[in-house]
C-alpha cells in the first residue's frame, strides 16, 4: 500500500472511487467543470486530498480542508470529508491510512482539531471512527440543507 496526495493527473480515478461513496448521489459534474473544480482546490494549500494506492490503483480516499481561524491564539482547524474506499478493498486498513495521513497533515499545520462527520448510523462505521482516533461525544453537529429550509 502507498499512501500519498492524489496527483492533478488522478481526477478520474478520484471520481469513479466517488462513486463508491453515495448509491445515490448526485451526478458528477462536468469534464470541464470538475477540472476546474479541481485546479481551484490543488492551487490552494489548505485541501489535501489523500489516497491509499495498491498496485497503482486508487483504493480510498479522503479530504481535509484546514480552515484559518481568529480564535484558539489564531490556530487553523481541519475538516475531514468524502472517506471513501473502493468496495472491493473495504476491510484491509485503507481508510485508516488515509486518515491517519490527513491527520498528520492537520497537525503539521498546527491545526487545534479536526472534525469529521458521517451520515453513516450503524455502528461498526461509529467505532471504526473512534478507533481511528475521533471522539463522537466531542460535539454535536448540526446540518442545513438549501432543500429543507425552516421556518
Amino acid at each position: 500500500m502507498e499512501i500519498r496526495p492524489i496527483a492533478r493527473s488522478e481526477l478520474s480515478e478520484l471520481l469513479a472511487l466517488y462513486t463508491h461513496l453515495h448509491a445515490d448521489d448526485d451526478p458528477p459534474p462536468d469534464d470541464g467543470t470538475a477540472e476546474q473544480i479541481w485546479d481551484e482546490l490543488l492551487g490552494s494549500g489548505r485541501y489535501r486530498y489523500v489516497g491509499a494506492y495498491v498496485d497503482g490503483q486508487l483504493v480510498s480516499s479522503c479530504t481535509i480542508t484546514v480552515i484559518p481561524n481568529l480564535t484558539r491564539g489564531g490556530r487553523p482547524y481541519g475538516l475531514i470529508e468524502n472517506v471513501v474506499t473502493h468496495a472491493d478493498h473495504r476491510g484491509r486498513g485503507y481508510a485508516r491510512a488515509v486518515l491517519q495521513d490527513a491527520l498528520a497533515f492537520a497537525w503539521a499545520q498546527g491545526c487545534y482539531k479536526v472534525m469529521l462527520m458521517t451520515g453513516r448510523k450503524d455502528e461498526a462505521t461509529l467505532r471504526f471512527y473512534e478507533s481511528a482516533g475521533f471522539d463522537r461525544h466531542g460535539k454535536q453537529a448540526f446540518i442545513a440543507r438549501p432543500d429543507r429550509r425552516g421556518p
